[in-house]
């Protein structure tokens, strides 16, 4: 068989381990929280910290982290998401990056290696919707990330959500990120005003946007490495891209000072009006596949 799922620990933190067709990645119990990901004998995909630090109770800077049921701080969120909440000290991403996580199934063949993940309900406090949130990794010829969400109550639910991944990129200044042309995103740098985007991206200084109307496809083109990495969705239509640049990542905990250069974020997400709707018994699937190829 080609596939692994192996039982792993990092610091505090019961991870998992698996290997698949030459693929390599790693989660955490804790948020689910995809830590690595890459291909034998290439530079990672996903980016996880050098300074990056296993503790109980505190995420884990870089790999993917599921941010839910809101992204952000809520203050920000659209008011159908704040609504639903009366916490004195709202944090930032959600309710769930930090609990415990149980793999509830996992399946292994020489086609695929899958595991699901779903926080533990004892782990979910009272402040948590009557939604059911599980992740599914996927791993065939490459990785897909599903964020699954059921609503068990009675009334319909909103909630803002995203795959927080962070890209290991060659040098954050000479990528290009296509896909983005004439898409309208709000730019929490400018004060979160509107604007529309003119060809791809590149960065040139900290960049904090959240694009709407988006289509299924963005590629990363990384000239460095050679590399094109894909990224198809399904379930979204928004995305958040971030690079902290110089000065703010003096300030990031776990995050060495020149780490900017060697990341970048685009957050697969359902976010200000492209935010989720439940009805009662409705299920909502969220995915996003990498997919790697020269340049």
């Amino acid at each position: 068989m080609t596939s692994s799922i192996s039982p792993i620990t990092r610091g505090e933190l019961a991870c998992w381990q698996v290997r698949h067709r030459g693929q390599a990645l790693v989660v955490a119990e804790q948020g689910a929280q995809v830590l690595e990901y890459r291909l034998d004998n290439e530079p990672p995909i996903i980016w996880l910290s050098e300074q990056a630090a296993y503790v109980s109770g505190a995420g884990v800077r870089g790999g993917v982290p599921v941010c839910w049921p809101w992204f952000g701080g809520l203050a920000f969120n659209p008011d159908a998401v704040q609504q639903a909440y009366s916490l004195d000290d709202p944090p930032a991403h959600g309710l769930v990056r930090s609990i415990a996580w149980t793999l509830i199934d996992q399946q292994q063949s020489d086609d695929v290696a899958e595991l699901v993940f779903q926080p533990e309900p004892t782990q979910l406090v009272d402040a948590c919707p009557a939604v059911q949130p599980s992740l599914k990794i996927r791993l065939d010829t490459a990785l897909t990330l599903s964020l699954v969400n059921h609503n068990v109550g009675v009334n319909p639910v909103t909630l803002s959500q995203a795959l927080h991944s962070y890209f290991a990129v060659s040098d954050s200044r000479q990528v290009t990120l296509q896909g983005l042309d004439q898409k309208p995103y709000v730019d929490a740098m400018d004060d979160w005003h509107s604007h529309r985007q003119s060809g791809p991206l590149t960065f040139r200084e900290e960049t904090d946007r959240l694009y709407l109307q988006l289509g299924p496809t963005l590629h990363i083109d990384d000239p460095g490495w050679q590399r094109r990495v894909t990224l198809t969705t399904t379930g979204s239509h928004s995305a958040v891209v971030w690079n902290p640049w110089v000065e703010k990542s003096q300030r990031l905990s776990q995050f060495a000072p020149d780490a900017w250069q060697r990341m970048l974020c685009i957050e697969t997400a359902r976010v200000l009006d492209d935010v989720l709707t439940l009805a009662p018994d409705e299920r909502h699937e969220m995915s996003v596949r990498f997919v790697t190829s020269p340049l």
